[in-house]
């Protein structure tokens, strides 16, 4: 089994403490604050607030790392015993894993460790590793895909290690060199082709993770950390064609909050919204709409983003909207995805591309003066996910879908739009060639 290096502790919880402060006396903070009391406050007086916003610079939290990713030292063991392949239309979303996976450790003293591909293992973990406690981890979703000729290619895979390094920093683990990770990562899915199946609509999940490892229960930074990729063959998300899904405007619990980590991909952000999907479920709809505020803003659906297209009330021109990233909503790359491709071809035929505020009252006006053209989900794994009715406040608010329609014109659009860059049917600067 991997075993992640650990570092004994010996110190006391008083040792612990910056050396910095623990040397700096009451009295001594007494005399030092008056004699700069006037100084910061006439600064004050004449400087604007201003937010400083979390990991703005993701380096931040990782300073001191020695030695970065290095791809060039690789190492590769293949596995003596490859597992058997599923028929593709068996598949179930992270149900199956491929032969091996990629790990790279990293401690505070030396930085990151030469990266490795094995066999597909436990890992072996103390009961007192800080992950277990204190949630340090983080996670990316990201896919692999095979074209016409075989040849395995990712989509965007900057975005996602740009977000991971963000997420990362956000809880004190350390920062990568991304063209490193994607290498890396690259190199790992071309091993691992054989469980991509050929046609459209299937592809290899890829999901990086990272966790600290220290072997501590005192509250820190971790001193080391385990970083791995494994790999989870996946068919079309809807194998059988569109299904338009029914929401519930959740106002009773908040998915995230100003100032929280709503906009990293932290598995603790994941875990508190399994219950209010539950009970969502239990009364006919599949996802939760995450209200926020007294205003009950429109944030997310699920895990996914939302859109929502509708014919705007002032101008009566037609708007692709979504929620704005104001810390509360997650820096999807399928989201970001949809913005561009909508402004380089919607926008040419007269839309209007939106990110900006905007209520659950809105939409059921919208829906009820028939302005509400369509609505859908933007993720990873679905792409796009049409959306029929969103219940609310005990009324169902229709999104412009007809009995019989299973998606709009719009989310049909993106979703071959965006096949087309993955599969490498069109060549883009989106698709990387592994």
């Amino acid at each position: 089994m991997l075993r992640p290096t650990f570092r004994r502790l010996g110190a006391s919880a008083g040792s612990l403490a910056s050396p910095s402060f623990a040397a700096t006396a009451p009295s001594s903070l007494a005399r030092i604050l008056p004699c700069r009391a006037s100084t910061v406050a006439s600064s004050a007086a004449t400087q604007p607030f201003q937010r400083r916003p979390y990991s703005y610079q993701p380096s931040a939290a990782s300073t001191s790392q020695p030695q970065d990713i290095h791809p060039g030292s690789l190492t590769i063991t293949e596995t003596k015993t490859p597992g058997k392949l599923e028929k593709p239309q068996d598949l179930v979303f992270g149900r199956a894993f491929s032969d091996h996976m990629l790990t790279i450790e990293w401690n505070k003293d030396d930085g990151w460790l030469v990266p490795q591909i094995t066999p597909y293992q436990n890992l072996s973990l103390d009961p007192a590793t800080c992950v277990f406690h204190y949630a340090f981890e983080c996670f990316e979703g990201m896919k692999a895909y095979k074209d016409s000729k075989g040849e395995v290619r990712l989509f965007r895979p900057d975005k996602n290690m740009e977000r991971f390094n963000k997420s990362a920093a956000r809880i004190a683990l350390p920062t990568f060199s991304p063209t490193a990770l994607i290498e890396l990562i690259a190199r790992f899915a071309k091993l691992e082709s054989r469980f991509i199946p050929a046609d459209r609509g299937y592809s290899l999940y890829l999901r990086p993770t990272m966790i600290g490892t220290q072997k501590t229960l005192g509250v820190g930074p971790p001193g080391s950390a385990l970083l791995y990729v494994i790999a989870s063959p996946v068919g079309p998300y809807y194998p059988t064609g569109f299904k338009a899904i029914s929401l519930e405007a959740t106002d009773y619990a908040v998915r995230a909050w100003p100032g929280g980590v709503g906009d990293k991909k932290l598995g603790a952000n994941y875990a508190p919204c399994i219950v209010p999907q539950r009970e969502a479920m239990s009364r006919g709809f599949q996802q939760n709409l995450w209200l926020f505020g007294e205003e009950e803003y429109v944030t997310e659906v699920g895990t996914m983003n939302f859109f929502v297209a509708l014919q705007n009330a002032e101008t009566g021109a037609k708007e692709l909207v979504t929620a704005p990233l104001d810390g509360t909503i997650l820096e999807g790359v399928t989201r970001d995805s949809v913005l561009a491709l909508a402004r380089e071809r919607l926008a040419p035929e007269g839309w209007t591309i939106s990110e900006r505020k905007y209520t659950m009252q809105d939409l059921a006006t919208a829906s009820a003066e028939g302005r509400l053209i369509e609505a859908f989900g933007a993720g990873t794994a679905a792409i796009v996910s049409p959306v029929r009715s969103i219940s609310w406040r005990g009324q169902l608010v229709h999104c412009g879908l007809k009995d019989h329609e299973e998606s709009g014109a719009i989310t049909t659009r993106m979703k071959n739009w965006m096949e087309g860059i993955q599969y490498g049917e069109e060549e883009h600067e989106w698709s990387y060639r592994c």
